[in-house]
């Protein structure tokens, strides 16, 4: 199973990213070892995650979501909410 995950940084940006292991990926985050981006915005919340079968399908995703306007992405989480 992968994961595609949207984190929204200290200063109100979100970050998109994708790995087959998401609570190992959280701790790096939060440990400062994660993304550079991320690493200058801590701390982070996770505000929307997906599953995956396959890598593939969720770099697709990964990729479709960063071309996402921000009020695109916030629909998604309100969305995924109710």
């Amino acid at each position: 199973m992968f994961y595609v995950y949207i984190l929204e940084c200290a200063d109100g940006t979100y970050y998109t990213g994708q790995t087959k292991y998401l609570d190992q990926r959280m701790k790096q985050h939060a440990s400062g070892r994660g993304a550079k981006y991320v690493r200058s915005r801590l701390p982070f919340r996770i505000r929307h995650t997906e599953t995956y079968d396959t890598r593939g399908e969720a770099m697709r995703r990964e990729s479709e979501i960063k071309r996402w306007s921000r009020d695109r992405k916030s629909n998604l989480f309100m969305s995924s909410a109710e």
